[in-house]
């Protein structure tokens, strides 16, 4: 059920640069997103099994421009521990 492509995006913000020296990635996903599916695109295309997983969900804010009010889409954000030896080569910062 899960794909690759609801990943939208790996977070690189001074929280999440942090939390990569611990082992601990931050994937910002579509909000259909289990976390069972996140384990198994990470084993499926990336090789590695995380140890854990956290999810949050986060709501789209309100936003106005020239009057006119709009939201931002929904998304999850996922916490991805993964194991000590476990490399992804996209993450190189």
């Amino acid at each position: 059920m899960a794909d690759i492509t609801d990943i939208k995006a790996i977070m690189y913000t001074e929280k999440s640069l942090a939390l990569q020296e611990d082992g601990v990635i931050v994937v910002q996903t579509t909000p259909r997103m289990t976390k069972n599916g996140l384990k198994e695109v990470f084993k499926e295309f990336f090789g590695i099994n995380p140890l854990r997983v956290n999810s949050m969900r986060v709501n789209g804010k309100v936003k106005r421009f020239k009057g006119i009010e709009g939201k931002r889409p929904d998304t999850k954000k996922f916490y991805v521990k993964l194991p000590e030896d476990a490399q992804i080569e996209s993450l190189a910062v």
